[in-house]
């Protein structure tokens, strides 16, 4: 049931505001990416070890991952431009915070509340443009969606590298500051009052999915690190990962068992389209997430690059991205999003297979270039056709929660794909470099690789590379089960909408 506390007509066009919350969500989603390329700095400084860096990704990546299946409901319950200012400011004030400390724990700390500010934003944004675009043109506004992540997604490094090597890492969160006020303003100024529908929240549902997930990421994360075995007593890897499933599948029973109103609605699932789209948006930012870590430890280790010149590898991913989007969204407002998708999935994994293949210690830079031109190209094919689909058949009262659920299966990949790529890594170390753990460790500490280790390193690197790889290749077959989504609606005047 839905109750109307707002009465605001619409504006003339609803692409301002959408403009106004790219904004803030472009910045949280480089903030993803953006460490990777700062972890040899952040363990320098901070004196922390490989994997406590890891974490200070993949603990904003579950923060920020956990939260979206009920802030989706929350935009619904109270509006999404509060729930989305509201969220930009606890944004904002984490990156000051990030910036600011002085020891990885706290650090890891403001990263948990900042990706907290992000995951009450992310839902509004595909909200509003479910809410306030018509049906034949929302393809071009999940173009603008898509495009502004998976640019945000590769720019990351670049940006990270840039100001890693000309101010400190610590500039990789001051920078958010002044871009999160700006985009305040705007959202503030340009961001229509939609109407709210009163719901309930599944507290305990909360409680299942945030439990469930932090068991299984960390079982992945830090297998390698108890060689799969017992963390303390009886305690081991293969038993937090199993309780965290049994959790998982306890919150899947209690979804189908609350009369009232779900975390996660089950019917939403009864659309195929929805339920194929959300598990391969998954497979991406699984692999997005998750190739950036091995590549970068690799150039900067074998290659010598800094911080910026290994971020700059990455310039023809988001030019051919930010390219090509635009010209995918008018597609996707007309052709399957099978044909479309199967395109990205299958260039991507190419792309990544190929980077694994001519990895070693005198790749040339050209292949490099290329291959990851190509991945950019792919990229551009799955944002967009993917978003739109999922969302083309929502009803308008649960666009929130659908949202929600979308993206929570998006950041889902991107917290596993964190955890999955540490335990590759780790784990091709000890077998390309056994005995000599420390110096993939020493490598990452900026102290130089001896001469003898770049090219086990290299295989090492390359074979990592091959996980993210495989996930594409698995969105490629989700894909295929794609059904021709109806591209009408129902004739609806825009001020109903309101």
């Amino acid at each position: 049931m839905s109750q109307s506390t707002d009465t605001t007509t619409l504006p003339a066009s609803p692409w301002p505001a959408l403009w106004a919350m790219v904004i803030g969500f472009f910045m949280i989603l480089v903030d993803s990416t953006i460490v990777s390329v700062a972890t040899p700095a952040i363990r320098d400084d901070l004196a922390a070890d490989y994997n406590a860096v890891i974490w200070v990704t993949s603990a904003y990546l579950l923060a920020y991952a956990v939260p979206l299946l009920i802030t989706g409901r929350l935009g619904d319950r109270l509006g999404p431009k509060r729930v989305y200012l509201t969220g930009l400011t606890i944004f904002t004030a984490s990156s000051l915070w990030c910036g600011l400390t002085g020891s990885i724990e706290w650090l890891i700390i403001a990263r948990v509340l900042q990706g907290f500010g992000a995951s009450m934003m992310t839902p509004q944004t595909m909200s509003v443009i479910t809410r306030t675009f018509p049906a034949d043109s929302r393809g071009r506004a999940m173009a603008l969606w898509g495009a502004t992540a998976g640019v945000a997604t590769l720019v990351g490094p670049v940006l990270g590298g840039v100001l890693v090597d000309t101010a400190g890492w610590e500039w990789i969160f001051f920078i958010n500051v002044p871009v999160g006020i700006i985009g305040f303003v705007l959202a503030w100024r340009l961001v229509p009052a939609l109407e709210t529908h009163s719901h309930s929240f599944d507290w305990v549902g909360v409680g299942l999915s945030a439990l469930a997930m932090f068991l299984i990421v960390f079982g992945i994360q830090e297998g390698e690190e108890y060689d799969w075995g017992t963390i303390n007593g009886w305690l081991s890897v293969p038993l937090l990962i199993g309780v965290g499933l049994l959790v998982l599948a306890v919150f899947v029973w209690w979804q189908a068992r609350n009369r009232r109103e779900p975390l996660v609605p089950l019917s939403l699932f009864r659309d195929r389209n929805f339920s194929v789209a959300s598990v391969a948006i998954s497979t991406v930012s699984f692999s997005v997430t998750a190739m950036a870590f091995p590549f970068m430890l690799w150039t900067q280790t074998v290659l010598g690059y800094d911080a910026t010149q290994s971020g700059l590898l990455f310039v023809p991913m988001a030019v051919v991205t930010a390219v090509m989007a635009p010209i995918v969204g008018r597609m996707a407002d007309r052709l399957p999003p099978r044909r479309l998708a199967s395109v990205g999935f299958a260039v991507s994994a190419l792309a990544l297979l190929g980077t694994a293949l001519v990895i070693a210690p005198d790749t040339p830079l050209w292949q490099l270039l290329v291959l990851n031109a190509l991945l950019g190209f792919g990229n551009a094919f799955l944002w967009s056709p993917l978003a739109s689909t999922a969302t083309r058949n929502l009803p308008m009262s649960s666009a929130g929660a659908g949202s929600g659920v979308y993206n929570a299966t998006r950041q889902v990949g991107a917290v596993l794909g964190s955890a999955a790529i540490a335990a590759a890594i780790t784990a091709r170390l000890a077998v390309h470099v056994p005995g000599a753990g420390d110096a993939g460790a020493e490598a990452v500490s900026g102290q130089g690789l001896p001469a003898e280790f770049a090219g086990p390193f290299s295989d090492a690197m390359a074979e990592s590379i091959v996980v993210p790889a495989v996930a594409f290749a698995v969105g490629l077959l989700v894909v295929q089960f794609f059904a021709r989504p109806a591209h009408a609606e129902p004739s609806t005047s825009r001020s109903s909408r309101t």
